[in-house]
């Protein structure tokens, strides 16, 4: 799970970085959006931006020093702690029988494996691996047979004593078996499994999958065994980094890098770093990337959206006094960006007794919506494709893609509010005044974002800064709206004007709603202090039931990263004031956001993120899964953090993962798809913005997009060589 700025995903275990959704099965869907086109997969929207250079421009040796979010707490992908980094050093040091192309689709990795087929289906389902004869482990033992029954026997979920993420996939398999030769490796599934190539990416030696203890312990801290072109050489923890170094047994093309350390940096110390010459590549925030760009301004990548903006600003002739020491500062970095594997949604919390447990007030929501103007808001002022996403289980250019959002229907403020009146929600009923502490007509407010005093201190802070940052032209923040109570919750749109002003002008100037700080400007009287009451004559007054006003808890996390995800929620805010519902905006510590919020369904509202993966009948199951009461009288809601389910879209979930046929799969998951648009439990936003800061001599790396990196062909050009252009996705 991850909200914007906060988190990824990791790994093919644990839990997958985070959406919200679900379905109902009464309603009558309309066709399937994009089923008269012959592909409606399409291309993705943004080409990955690495720099590509052939690898006899490459210098032999060197070591490039990369910024990740942590130093991880285990080497074991499969395991519920693992993170993103955990993924990285996988990809650089583990095999994987498949990986994702540029549009996100599994493609064979033929470093480890020469082909894989299904060549058996009655009366089970059998797969036959042929391995690459030189696929050999660190020790020099063959990869083989033993590897692949010991990965299926720990993840199999039949042995309690491995403590596993997760086993989809593996739970299907009946045996595993030595083919002709200990290059082939027989799996025979006791049911058939659609997303077999998901499996066994990556692949553990025997020695960590082996026992319960060397799965539990023995893989967390260090892998004694890899086959990548790197190893893992050292793990400082009280430095903050990882060291991977090259793999003198690797079979392939050998690294060009003598080491690759991954340092743990938060995301507002990247520039800084950067600057001071400790880092060579990083993902960046938007404020920092235009800080960046102006040092080396490049022509905009082919696949970027050719209605956007360039990312260092229109005019580079007229640079203030604080841009003139960025451009000597960063001399010699450049930004690459793409668009993340990965949607930032919104979660509509449709369990117990609020508001949006009612369907059509959730239906109501998803029509008030302007999604393509909260996607320009993101992703416009980066030169990216400003397109809102069609599906919650596969991004464009994934085989199951197609936009099924016309199951929901596009933004229609009389239909929202038609919606609304038949679920009983009046204009300007009478409305009981709330006692003390008494909540909105919104889910549970359990508040640990912190004491008042601490976030006073912090918006003190956050002031100053901006002070500071429009002074030497950084304005880079979010849309200041308005005030804020003393709890750090306050009112969208109690001021009429900035609905109005939706409709004429942004709601926040573009390109200054990031970076997490406090900026002046942006829609004047959009907040207004906890219980103020609405102003006379208001266009569209406030929606009231059975005494209750119709306001919806909205959480979003304060870290210094987020700042894109509170500018998105002001905007939703202003867009669901048209049609008569307030949004009541809470800000909480990043690191309660999700366990204390999303997770335990403290929230009406939320944002946060999910990848786009290639095995959507299996990832995305358990998201989508009809939550059911458990023994002990609790709701399992596995990742289905928006409690919206039924039979329905579980049962199409099965057959999707359960049929050989590629066409009926993809099939199954669009009606699914739709189904989950039309309970409105989620309403898909944007792509997230990918923005990495790069030496400009640093080649095959930077922005990936769906692809994996290919480590071994970093690194850095020889003097006088040149990168080749990014190809175009178009």
């Amino acid at each position: 799970m991850s909200h914007d700025g906060v988190g990824t995903r990791p790994g093919r275990g644990a839990v997958m970085r985070a959406a919200a959704f679900l379905t109902t099965g009464v309603l009558a869907l309309p066709v399937l959006a994009g089923c008269s086109d012959p592909d409606p997969a399409g291309k993705p929207l943004a080409g990955q931006d690495v720099a590509p250079a052939a690898r006899a421009r490459i210098a032999d040796g060197g070591t490039l020093r990369w910024a990740v979010d942590s130093v991880p707490e285990t080497l074991n992908t499969f395991q519920s702690d693992a993170d993103a980094t955990t993924s990285r050093i996988a990809q650089a040091t583990l095999p994987s029988m498949y990986r994702l192309d540029e549009s996100g689709r599994p493609e064979r990795n033929e470093a480890y494996l020469e082909s894989a087929e299904v060549v058996e289906t009655e009366p089970k389902q059998v797969v036959l691996y042929k391995l690459n004869q030189q696929a050999v482990w660190s020790d020099g033992r063959e990869i083989g047979a033993a590897d692949f029954a010991a990965q299926w026997r720990a993840l199999s979920g039949k042995d309690s004593a491995y403590w596993t993420a997760r086993n989809a996939g593996y739970d299907r398999i009946q045996k595993i078996e030595r083919g002709d030769n200990d290059l082939e490796v027989r799996v025979t599934f006791a049911r058939s499994y659609a997303d077999w190539r998901s499996l066994f990416s990556p692949l553990y030696p025997k020695e960590v999958m082996g026992t319960p203890d060397s799965f539990n312990d023995g893989a967390r801290t260090r892998l004694k065994v890899s086959a990548g072109p790197f190893t893992v050489r050292k793990i400082d923890r009280k430095g903050d980094e990882i060291r991977l170094t090259r793999n003198p047994r690797w079979w392939g093309e050998p690294a060009k890098l003598n080491e690759i350390v991954l340092r743990a940096v938060p995301r507002d110390e990247r520039a800084t770093e950067l600057a001071a010459g400790r880092l060579d590549l990083a993902d960046v925030d938007p404020a920092a990337a235009r800080r960046i760009a102006i040092a080396a301004p490049r022509p905009e990548n082919p696949s970027a959206s050719p209605s956007g903006t360039p990312l260092m600003g229109p005019d580079l002739k007229k640079l203030t006094p604080a841009q003139r020491k960025d451009k000597e500062r960063f001399h010699g970095f450049e930004i690459r960006k793409s668009l993340e594997p990965s949607y930032t949604q919104l979660a509509l919390n449709g369990g117990g007794d609020g508001p949006l447990a009612d369907e059509r007030v959730r239906r109501a929501v998803a029509r008030a919506l302007d999604r393509e103007k909260l996607a320009e808001t993101v992703l416009r002022p980066l030169g990216l494709p400003a397109e809102p996403v069609g599906s919650h289980l596969a991004l464009s250019g994934q085989a199951a893609y197609a936009d099924n959002s016309g199951a929901i229907g596009g933004q229609d403020t009389a239909e929202a509010q038609a919606l609304l009146a038949d679920a009983g929600w009046v204009p300007g009923g009478p409305v009981k005044e709330k006692k003390k502490g008494e909540k909105a007509a919104g889910g549970a407010a359990d508040k640990t974002g912190g004491s008042a005093k601490k976030e006073k201190d912090k918006d003190k802070d956050s002031g100053e800064k901006t002070e500071k940052a429009e002074k030497d032209g950084e304005k880079d923040g979010e849309s200041k709206s308005g005030k804020k109570s003393d709890d750090d919750t306050y009112i969208v749109g109690e001021d009429d004007k900035g609905a109005d002003e939706q409709d004429g002008r942004p709601l926040a100037q573009d390109g200054k709603q990031y970076g997490g700080k406090q900026l002046s400007g942006g829609a004047p009287g959009a907040y207004a202090p906890q219980g103020t009451a609405a102003p006379a004559g208001a266009a569209t007054r406030q929606l009231a039931k059975d005494g209750k006003a119709l306001t919806l808890r909205f959480v979003v996390p304060d870290g210094e990263g987020s700042g894109t995800l509170r500018t998105v929620a002001d905007r939703i805010g202003l867009m669901l004031k048209r049609v008569g519902i307030r949004t009541e905006v809470t800000k909480v510590s990043d690191e309660s956001y999700f366990k204390d919020h999303i997770a335990s369904g403290q929230y009406d509202l939320a944002l946060y993120s999910w990848p786009g993966s290639a095995f959507p009948a299996t990832d995305a199951r358990p998201i989508y899964a009809k939550p059911v009461p458990a023994a002990d009288g609790s709701l399992n809601v596995e990742q289905n953090y928006t409690r919206v389910g039924t039979d329905q879209v579980d049962q199409l979930f099965e057959q999707a993962v359960s049929t050989l046929d590629e066409s009926e799969s993809r099939s199954l998951i669009r009606k699914a798809d739709s189904r989950i648009w039309a309970a409105a439990g989620s309403i898909p936003l944007y792509q997230r913005p990918q923005l990495t800061a790069a030496r400009t001599d640093l080649a095959n790396a930077g922005a990936f997009g769906f692809t994996a990196p290919v480590f071994e062909d970093m690194g850095f050009l020889k003097k006088g060589a040149k990168g080749q252009p990014a190809p175009s996705s178009s």
